[in-house]
């Protein structure tokens, strides 16, 4: 039997053409600049993907933005902040000293990124080159690191990484609403480098394949592999790191990919008494904390674990159970951290000296 996104992609395969046509056509007109693409005087490095869900951008964009500090330069991130509730041309989530917004006003991703990254400003913006332009004039910073970037070509950058998900790839290889692509793989000419994420054994075969495809079709542009571990358990509640032997577990998530998660409980021994799928940037409460703690022990469950995005928005909610976070590890090659510093001295963009 189809599920109901195999159903939707079956339903709009007629009309994937007239999409991928539309994507093409806007692309055409921002390269010829009837659509205005702005410059702006500070380097800007964007993480985006070709896919829907999830691709582990927000992984990247921290260890991105860690590698560049380590390297002397002083980032800030500039996300859509989808999911959040502040609509303003600007919201500051953090200014790299004290975070400004709740979880819930500067959306899941920015305010974990804001949280764990002292020291990079997190703005936020629906048309994003307001936050950028407040972010070099506020801020000081002499880069940007655009999440999700991809598609928004009203800003020119100077470094583009696309992310695919060492299982999903690109699916059928259809555009929406035909498939899980958001613009014809043609589109893939704009970018500077693609970094597959997720490897593991089981999908590490067919995510080479797969970059062998990329780099056939794009010879110039260089493929890298990255592996989302999930290393850990945390819990925030009692401040300290728990094995997995205080189980069983109830474990939950709003994410994009919650197989992934499911599959990482698994592969760490962490035994599971059930496991609640909820949706994308789910906007959590207390009643709905309370109806997690109730299922979980209903279940046989002494503890919680969830994702560290989805503990940003229930740590102030009260919970019958102790709650724990799986904490992830984002890992590549080390050519990866090669390419981008050699991609900012070709450009002959150095880190800026801070007094």
């Amino acid at each position: 039997m189809l599920n109901r996104m195999q159903l939707l992609f079956l339903l709009g395969r007629p009309l994937s053409p007239f999409y991928g046509l539309a994507m093409k056509i806007r692309e055409k007109l921002y390269k010829q600049g009837l659509f205005r693409r702005n410059s702006l005087p500070i380097p800007v490095i964007s993480v985006g993907n070709l896919v829907l869900g999830g691709t582990g951008k927000t992984p990247t964009v921290h260890y991105l933005a860690k590698l560049l500090l380590q390297q002397g330069y002083h980032p800030a991130i500039i996300s859509r902040g989808y999911g959040g509730k502040a609509k303003q041309k600007v919201n500051v989530v953090s200014d790299g000293n004290t975070l400004y917004l709740t979880p819930e006003q500067a959306g899941d991703e920015p305010y974990m990124l804001a949280e764990e990254l002292p020291g990079v400003p997190v703005l936020t913006g629906k048309r994003r080159l307001s936050p950028c332009l407040l972010a070099i004039e506020d801020f000081n910073v002499d880069v940007l690191i655009l999440d999700d970037g991809f598609q928004h070509l009203a800003i020119k950058r100077d470094i583009d990484i696309v992310l695919f998900d060492g299982t999903v790839l690109a699916g059928n290889k259809r555009i929406f609403p035909g498939g899980i692509l958001r613009e014809p793989l043609s589109a893939l000419h704009r970018c500077d480098a693609f970094v597959i994420t997720g490897i593991n054994e089981k999908n590490k075969e067919q995510a080479e394949e797969f970059g062998t495809y990329l780099r056939n079709l794009f010879t110039t542009k260089p493929v890298y592999f990255a592996s989302l571990d999930m290393h850990k358990l945390q819990c925030p509640d009692l401040r300290n790191e728990i094995s997995s032997s205080g189980g069983p577990f109830f474990a939950f998530c709003g994410i994009a990919n919650p197989s992934r998660f499911q599959e990482s409980l698994n592969a760490m021994a962490i035994q599971l008494s059930g496991f609640l799928a909820l949706p994308d940037h789910v906007h959590y409460n207390q009643d709905m904390m309370i109806d997690i703690c109730k299922q979980a022990i209903a279940s046989g469950a002494r503890q919680l674990v969830t994702t560290k995005k989805d503990f940003v928005k229930i740590k102030d909610f009260d919970s019958t159970l102790l709650r724990h976070v799986m904490e992830i590890h984002f890992q590549t090659e080390k050519s990866f951290d090669l390419f981008i510093t050699k991609s900012m001295q070709k450009k002959n963009i150095c880190p800026s000296n801070f007094t």
